[in-house]
């Protein structure tokens, strides 16, 4: 199953993240915090996710039409998994402290995804890397976040 129809199992896969991170949504506990001055509007977050999350099925299932199910794609899973825990520990168990380290190790799991991808289908490694950039900027904020609410 590597044609089109494996498109729509990576698709899936990033709707399930989404929704993880859908459960839990900033409420008034993030409103009240103290943001820096580049944190961008809220109604920012849902198109750059969705064409985020689009972009990244598509670089998998690009890899897994090449390859099948190997390190590449594992790799990918594993930054899908600790991309969904990062909503949920920010604004459902409000651990800005965690969700840090979360996206730290998101960040080192994506670029490990990139390198891998690029080895594989650099277009797919491409595909990965307005992800990067949106993490990267995410991290920057989070960790801005935490200094001006210290836990």
């Amino acid at each position: 199953m590597r044609g089109w129809k494996s498109l729509i199992v990576f698709l899936l896969l990033v709707a399930a993240a989404a929704f993880a991170g859908a459960t839990s949504a900033p409420d008034a506990w993030f409103a009240a915090l103290e943001k820096p001055s580049f944190n961008p509007p809220g109604w920012l977050f849902g198109p750059v996710w969705t064409m985020l999350y689009i972009l990244m099925a598509v670089a998998a299932w690009r890899v897994y039409r090449k390859r099948g199910f190997e390190i590449a794609v594992g790799a990918w899973l594993a930054q899908l998994a600790v991309n969904a825990a990062w909503t949920p520990l920010f604004f459902g168990m409000h651990r800005i402290d965690l969700a840090l380290l979360d996206i730290l190790v998101l960040d080192v799991l994506v670029l490990a995804t990139i390198v891998l991808f690029w080895r594989r289908d650099r277009v797919a490694a491409a595909l990965m890397l307005p992800y990067l950039a949106w993490i990267a900027f995410a991290t920057v904020l989070n960790a801005s976040i935490l200094k001006l609410n210290p836990m």
